[in-house]
C-alpha cells in the first residue's frame, strides 16, 4: 500500500505532490501537539499534595520542557544520524511513549506526577525533527515548512480548545484530560505518518538546487560550526528568546486570556490563532520564489527582523490604546511566529545550501532547539521567583519588549556576518574554476 502511494506520488505533478506531503506533514506534528498542549489549558488552581513553593503548573510545564529540551540535546546526534527508513517507527514509537506519560500522570498524585510530565516531554522533542526530514533539502521546501511550522500555530490552540471541551462537555477530570485528548487523535497520526512513510526522497534536480541531504556525523557537524559558528551563534541567541517568549504565550494562553477579559470563551484560542497562522506563513511561504539561496538567506532575516519588530509595534500600540486585546494578541503573535517559524523550516534548510555542505538542516535545528528551550526553562523559573509580583499579562508585555530589541539587534549582526561570509567566498570559488596554465615541459 505504501509502495503504491510512492508510485502515484513520483509520477504526479509537483501540485499533488506538495499537497499530500505537506497535509501528511501537517497533520502528524498536528496530531503531536495533541500529547504535550493539552495539560496547559487546565489551571490546577488548587492541587491537593502540593505543598511547594514553586506554582503547580509551572512546575507541570517546567517538568515538560526540561525532557523536551532534553529530547533536543538527545536530537542533535539522533536526529543528524538517523537513517531516513527509520523515521515513521521512531515518530509513532516516541508519542506513543508520550501517551503512556499522560496515562501516569492521570493516575499517580501529586506530587509525584510532575515527574510524569517530564517523561511526556521527553520524547516528544524529537518529532519536529522527524517530520521535517521529509520535508528539506526539496525546491519546494519553503511551501511545505511553511505548511507544517503552520500545524504548531494553529494545534496549539486548537487542540487546546478540545482539551477544555472535554473537561466541560464530558466532565473528563484536569488530570484525565491530557490523556484522552491526546487519544483522540491516534487515527489521524496513523494516517498521517503512512503518507510520509510513502513520500518519494528528494530528486536530482532537488539536489542540485539544494544540496544532497545525508546523515551528518559528528566531525562534519564540527566542522560546520567552525565555520559557521558565529553566525548560527547569533541566529541561536535570537531564538533562545523568541523561544522562551512562543512557549509563555503557548504554555499561559488561558492566563493571559483570562487577564484580557476573555477566560470563559473555549474557542478563542483556535479562533485568534487561525489568522496568525494565516499572518505569519503567507508571508514565509514567499520565500520560495527566490531561488538564488543567498538572496533568499538575506530575505529570510528580513522577514525576522520583521516580525520582531511587530511584536514590539503591536505591543505599544495596545498598551498605548490603539489596539483592542484580540487584535493585539493576533498581531503580536503573528510577528512572534514571523520571527520564531523561520528557525524550525526554511532559514537553516537555505543555510545548508549556502553552505554546499552535504548535510542535513535537522542538526542545525536542534542546536537551535536545545538552546531554546533551555530559555523558556529560565523564563519560567523568573516568572515564579523574579517576577512573583507580576500579573501574566505584565510578564508577556516586558518579555515582548525586550524580545522584539535585543533580537533586532541580534538578526541584524547575523545577517552582515552571513553576507560577509558569502562575499568572501566568491573569490575562492572563482578562483578555483579559472583554468590553471600548464606548465611547459622542459
Amino acid at each position: 500500500m505504501t509502495a503504491s502511494l510512492r508510485h502515484v506520488l513520483e509520477r504526479s505533478n509537483r501540485l499533488v505532490f506538495t499537497v499530500v506531503a505537506g497535509l501528511a506533514g501537517f497533520s502528524a506534528y498536528f496530531s503531536m501537539y495533541a500529547f504535550r498542549k493539552p495539560f496547559s489549558v487546565a489551571t490546577f488552581a488548587v492541587v491537593p499534595g502540593w505543598t511547594f513553593a514553586l506554582d503547580y503548573k509551572i512546575a507541570l510545564v517546567l517538568a515538560q520542557v526540561v525532557g523536551y529540551a532534553l529530547s533536543k540535546m538527545i536530537g542533535i546526534k539522533v536526529i543528524s544520524e538517523l537513517d531516513p527508513a527509520r523515521r515513521a517507527s521512531a515518530i509513532v514509537g516516541l508519542i506513543g511513549l508520550s501517551w503512556v506519560a499522560l496515562l501516569l500522570f492521570a493516575v499517580v498524585p501529586a506530587p509525584w506526577n510532575v515527574a510524569a510530565m517530564f517523561l511526556n516531554g521527553l520524547p516528544l522533542g524529537m518529532i519536529w525533527g522527524l517530520v521535517f526530514g521529509y520535508m528539506e533539502g526539496r525546491r519546494i521546501s519553503e511551501v511545505l515548512g511553511a505548511v507544517v511550522c503552520a500545524s504548531f500555530i494553529v494545534s496549539s490552540g486548537a487542540v487546546k480548545s478540545v482539551g477544555k471541551l472535554v473537561m466541560g462537555h464530558w466532565h473528563v477530570s484536569p488530570f484525565w484530560m491530557p490523556a484522552v485528548t491526546g487519544a483522540l487523535f491516534f487515527p489521524v497520526l496513523f494516517l498521517s505518518v503512512w503518507a510520509l512513510s510513502s513520500l518519494p526522497p528528494p530528486d536530482a534536480l532537488d539536489e542540485a538546487a539544494r544540496v544532497r541531504r545525508a546523515p551528518m556525523g559528528a566531525a562534519a557537524r564540527a566542522s560546520f560550526l567552525a565555520e559557521y559558528g558565529v553566525g548560527v551563534g547569533l541566529l541561536v541567541a535570537t531564538y533562545v528568546l523568541t523561544t522562551a517568549l512562543r512557549d509563555f504565550r503557548d504554555n499561559f494562553a488561558a492566563e493571559l486570556w483570562a487577564g484580557l477579559g476573555y477566560g470563559d470563551a473555549a474557542s478563542i484560542f483556535t479562533a485568534t490563532e487561525l489568522p496568525v497562522a494565516m499572518l505569519a506563513l503567507a508571508v514565509l511561504g514567499l520565500i520560495i520564489a527566490v531561488r538564488d539561496n543567498e538572496r533568499a538567506l538575506m530575505v529570510i532575516h528580513a522577514v525576522i527582523v520583521a516580525g520582531l519588530a511587530l511584536l514590539g509595534g503591536s505591543t505599544l500600540a495596545f498598551q498605548a490604546g490603539w489596539l483592542g486585546p484580540i487584535s493585539w494578541m493576533i498581531l503580536s503573535g503573528a510577528g512572534l511566529y514571523m520571527a520564531y517559524t523561520p528557525f524550525n523550516a526554511m532559514l537553516f534548510d537555505r543555510l545548508i545550501a549556502v553552505s554546499g555542505r552535504i548535510g542535513t538542516a535537522g542538526f542545525l535545528i536542534y542546536v537551535a532547539d536545545a538552546s531554546g528551550y533551555a530559555g523558556s526553562c529560565a523564563l519560567l523559573i523568573w516568572r515564579n521567583f523574579g517576577l512573583v509580583s507580576l500579573k501574566w499579562l505584565q510578564v508577556y508585555i516586558a518579555s515582548a519588549y525586550a524580545t522584539s530589541v535585543v533580537g533586532v539587534t541580534l538578526v541584524l549582526g547575523a545577517a552582515l556576518y552571513f553576507h560577509r561570509r558569502a562575499r568572501a567566498r566568491v573569490p575562492t570559488v572563482v578562483a578555483a574554476a579559472r583554468p590553471q596554465p600548464v606548465a611547459e615541459a622542459e
